[in-house]
């Protein structure tokens, strides 16, 4: 297949773009950052549902989530549900595979002279690092894919069905309104899974309820934020495909 059409190429940018993000966000995510030391402000000490010293600490995979829900939104709004829903179990299996290949870098046998190295002044195991760093938990795995697929299938669906009440105006409400209810999907299944349903931590459902607010807060407040982010990238494409072919294309696919 040739890449010949303005439509093939748009498409062809915005799946890489957003398989590549998706990837990219599972592995970054195991680094935990404080929002608030991020920003140089007071932590929070915020008591909720009788879980008490509670801040905002977040995965650093939500530098990217916001991107890949952005792009959801867009190749939704001009390619339809069947291209969304085909890219979204795509990457799920590519980030399936993507761990696969994980898991057997870390049972290679590692040289001598690697293993331990000075970083900084101080002296590492490299390989434990390596193992530390990208050997996630099943648990973190199935529950991150999971949430991946149901937040994805949430996401088309209620923007396609906003659409059908809105036609083509309102973009922000369909785009904003699908993430919100994807994010907040998002946030309590991951941790349900990684974290309730698995024994090595078992998580209380007020641990688990408390800690998903916390963290869809964080995910509700950059998602309003990235509202006029989506009307540049909407913007950009127009101009791309021409007023006219846009017009058709949306058109396209808002019939499914």
């Amino acid at each position: 297949m040739t890449f010949k059409t303005k439509e093939s190429r748009l498409l062809l940018v915005l799946g890489t773009f957003f398989v590549a993000n998706a990837i990219l966000s599972e592995f970054i995510g195991v680094k935990i950052f404080s929002v608030e030391g991020t920003l140089g402000i007071k932590h929070f000490d915020i008591n909720l549902l009788g879980v008490p010293n509670l801040s905002f600490n977040m995965s650093a995979g939500v530098l990217t989530w916001p991107i890949i829900f952005i792009m959801t939104d867009i190749i939704n709004e001009y390619f339809g549900v069947r291209q969304v829903r085909f890219l979204s179990i795509l990457t799920s299996a590519l980030i399936a595979y993507a761990f696969l290949a994980i898991w057997g870098a870390m049972h290679l046998n590692a040289s001598d002279f690697w293993i331990h190295q000075n970083i900084n002044g101080e002296d590492l195991n490299m390989n434990n690092a390596f193992s530390g760093i990208f050997g996630q938990g099943m648990w973190i795995i199935v529950g991150s894919i999971v949430a991946f697929l149901v937040g994805q299938i949430a996401d088309v669906l209620i923007f396609h069905r906003i659409k059908k009440i809105t036609g083509e105006r309102a973009l922000w409400l369909r785009s904003t309104g699908s993430t919100l209810v994807s994010q907040l999907i998002d946030s309590f299944v991951v941790i349900f899974i990684a974290f309730y349903l698995n024994p090595q931590y078992h998580w209380s459902w007020q641990m688990v309820a408390a800690i998903g607010l916390v963290n869809y807060t964080y995910k509700f407040l950059v998602a309003i934020l990235m509202t006029p982010v989506l009307y540049i990238v909407h913007g950009i494409i127009d101009r791309y495909l021409g007023k006219d072919l846009a017009g058709r294309m949306i058109k396209m696919a808002g019939r499914g």
